[in-house]
């Protein structure tokens, strides 16, 4: 990775985009695409879409999700602490003790999620992390002191965590789940574009909104773009972290290369076709059985209109849905790589149905 590279993923893993937010995000995204696209499209929700060849019959995506979890100020109390609501799949049990930033109006507020000392706990019957008892303290005495600051029922909130490298090898920090696939099909779109490729076929290049809710981004922009083919990376897990157990979750892990699903919404041919391209370029995948949906964007883009066929690439990553989630240099540049070499050999009107 040239520091080009590096330092985009640095600034897009840095800069929130909590679900329904994700503009500032976007924008800063579809800057580093611009000089490697054709044109652009975004959707009234801030689904952003690079186009190169437009105009085609045939239409090709390759799809991320650009949003991370977070919170809403739900409560405000009396003494000024704050109460909050899910916005995705949030982890209230890695929330004691950790800094945070309220979006406001007026930018930017600082707060913690505070919790009770141990000697307290251990004095009293010790009661979990819930939603019911935690709290941001913002260094407020009064709810009235938090208005003024211009925090207020609905103020969405991050993690204030940034990204790192980890011994040369690991890239960590919060939101890699899915920022890291919008810098890898970005990475393509820069391939594309710096080895001359010719597509036959209009390649668009999709970073949705609100995955984390019900991946309701890449609904609306499917109904819009009509693709005949989807290729979606997103992440999964790596289950030999501690506390996995492989026979229920699956034997994947980082370093081991992409993780390619079956399941009834992963089209058969296309993923013969996936699988075919990793031999061919050497290039190690794991495969992985998604019997009741992927749960990402992929479900989303295969039942839309009237059905395209779609396969899932997912980057096998440490600690999901935490501050410290990891992803493996390796697996990111064969992620990369399976999708841009994908893309050269898919030919334009290839037809991926069963019976014809």
């Amino acid at each position: 990775m040239d520091d080009k590279s590096f330092n985009f993923l640095n600034d897009y893993l840095n800069n929130p985009s909590p679900t329904g937010f994700e503009t500032p995000g976007q924008q800063l995204w579809l800057d580093y695409l611009k000089p490697y696209i054709d044109d652009y499209i975004t959707d009234v929700y801030g689904s952003a879409v690079g186009v190169i060849n437009p105009g085609k019959d045939y239409k090709v995506v390759i799809e991320a999700h650009a949003d991370e979890i977070s919170w809403f100020v739900h409560y405000i109390n009396d003494d000024g602490y704050i109460y909050v609501r899910r916005n995705g799949g949030s982890d209230h049990q890695i929330a004691p003790s950790k800094k945070v930033n309220i979006h406001t109006d007026n930018g930017i507020v600082k707060g913690v999620f505070g919790w009770p000392a141990i000697h307290i706990r251990q004095q009293d019957k010790e009661e979990p992390p819930s939603l019911k008892n935690i709290c941001i303290d913002i260094g407020a005495e009064s709810k009235e002191e938090v208005e003024k600051m211009g925090v207020h029922v609905g103020c969405v909130i991050t993690y204030d965590d940034t990204f790192t490298v980890l011994n040369d090898r690991f890239y960590t920090g919060r939101a890699l789940d899915n920022r890291i696939g919008g810098f890898m099909i970005a990475e393509v779109t820069r391939r594309l574009k710096e080895n001359k490729a010719e597509l036959p076929f209009t390649l668009y290049v999709v970073n949705a909104v609100q995955e984390e809710v019900g991946l309701r981004g890449a609904q609306m922009i499917a109904q819009k773009l009509k693709p005949d083919v989807a290729i979606v990376t997103d992440v999964c897990h790596d289950t030999h972290s501690p506390m996995y157990n492989k026979k229920e979750q699956g034997d994947f892990k980082c370093g081991k290369g992409p993780v390619l699903s079956y399941g009834p919404s992963v089209q058969n041919n296309l993923l013969k076709m996936v699988i075919n391209t990793a031999k061919e370029k050497e290039i190690p995948f794991q495969r992985l059985a998604a019997s009741r949906g992927t749960g990402t964007d992929t479900d989303s883009f295969a039942y839309s209109n009237e059905g395209v066929a779609s396969s899932l690439i997912s980057l096998p990553i440490k600690y999901m849905h935490t501050t410290v989630e990891m992803a493996h240099k390796d697996d990111v540049e064969s992620v990369i790589k399976l999708m841009y070499e994908f893309l050269l050999q898919l030919k334009a009107g290839h037809d991926f149905r069963y019976i014809k």
